[in-house]
């Protein structure tokens, strides 16, 4: 096809008269008609029309899986020119196209016009179930998948299935081990980008997420939010069991182990086990001896965090457990219900051998000496009886 520049009065309809005006009507008449050209090419695979043939020898690469372009950095080939020079870039550095809003720099021209939707608030990919709309084609296509069930991808060690190609990498990382993401900080290596990104904190400090009610700062979005269900009140996790509300998921599942008697923490030592791993820790420190909770005033050791802070009373005099009935005042929460038996009559603690109940465990537990000692009495004097 002849450019442009090359069209010369000679190529054009002849006229008697050659006038600037005539030449540049019957000009854009020849170029127009060389713009709506008839798409001849044809693929023999799946029908589409070309009006090029390189465009079809382009296309055909897709069915062949040609990849002739190569990247000299690191050997990764493309199927078309185009595409290689933009994945160069990744390599050089080179972000070409600029965002004036916010100066943003991208590698190619379709990213930068992707993020510019962010500024105009543009969403033209409209969701045809729910009407959501979407600043990008797979955004949307993603989406589509909460309403068909689509899983397209999966997993060949374990079989499961994803809607999206990201969270199938992502969790084959679990089989391979792969952690990519590394904390430059302290060496530590994460599966996802967006975990390592939190871990950072830790070390910066960092904590982006403000509660609007009391003013406390948190590192993630997911703990914030659980925190204000403090506030609200909301509990959104149901047990089908029983009925009783959790404001966290994870207290869910952990209460749920009352109704399945599932106890999946193991002790090596001694072989009990435990509904949460934080029991089994605890238990542990039984066998390991270890006490890591230490009294700032006196140097006491605890194996628990609680046991540390109700000892701590002793030195701050907190008595934070109040009597509604007798204004009496307690370090302990069990402490205050033991005292509150002296009000209601209530003795939970009964001895099977004669039905005498008591209120504290520390009677009973004195009162079943009383049978125990006699019922030795008893052994030793059979046996002399005997002898």
């Amino acid at each position: 096809m002849m450019k442009a520049e090359e069209i010369k009065c000679e190529d054009l309809e002849p006229v008697e008269s050659c006038s600037s005006e005539q030449i540049s009507d019957t000009f854009q008449t020849k170029i127009s008609h060389r713009r709506v050209q008839k798409k001849n090419h044809h693929c023999s695979l799946c029908g589409k029309n070309f009006n090029r043939k390189t465009y079809l020898r382009q296309h055909q690469r897709i069915h062949t899986g040609e990849k002739p372009y190569h990247c000299s950095q690191c050997g990764k080939s493309f199927s078309q020119k185009s595409h290689v020079n933009r994945h160069q870039r990744i390599h050089t550095g080179e972000k070409p196209y600029h965002c004036s809003e916010c100066g943003k720099k991208f590698t190619c021209q379709s990213h930068l016009q992707r993020h510019q939707r962010i500024h105009a608030g543009e969403k033209p990919f409209q969701c045809s179930h729910c009407e959501k709309r979407f600043s990008e084609r797979r955004l949307l296509i993603n989406h589509l998948r909460v309403h068909t069930g689509e899983k397209p991808y999966q997993c060949s060690e374990c079989g499961m299935s994803f809607t999206q190609k990201s969270n199938l990498q992502k969790h084959q990382r679990i089989h391979t081990g792969d952690k990519p993401y590394h904390c430059l900080v302290c060496g530590r290596s994460f599966t996802q980008k967006s975990t390592l990104q939190i871990h950072e904190r830790i070390h910066t400090g960092e904590k982006p997420y403000y509660c609007s009610h009391c003013a406390m700062n948190f590192t993630t979005l997911s703990n914030l939010r659980k925190h204000q269900r403090i506030h609200t009140g909301e509990k959104p996790y149901n047990c089908s069991e029983c009925g009783k509300s959790f404001t966290q998921k994870s207290t869910l599942q952990i209460h749920q182990r009352i109704h399945t008697g599932e106890k999946p923490y193991y002790c090596s030592h001694c072989a009990m086990n435990f509904t949460t791993m934080s029991d089994l820790q605890k238990h542990q420190r039984i066998h390991t001896g270890d006490k890591p909770y230490h009294c700032l005033e006196c140097g006491k050791s605890f194996t628990q965090k609680s046991t540390l802070q109700i000892h701590e009373r002793i030195h701050t005099g907190e008595k934070p457990y109040y009597c509604s009935q007798c204004e009496m005042i307690f370090t302990t929460q069990s402490n205050l219900r033991q005292h509150q038996r002296i009000h209601t009559g209530e003795k939970p603690y009964n001895c099977s051998e004669c039905g005498k109940s008591f209120r504290t465990h520390r009677n009973f537990q004195q009162h079943e000496h009383i049978y125990t000692v006699e019922n030795e009495d008893m052994l030793q004097f059979s046996a002399k009886c005997e002898n």
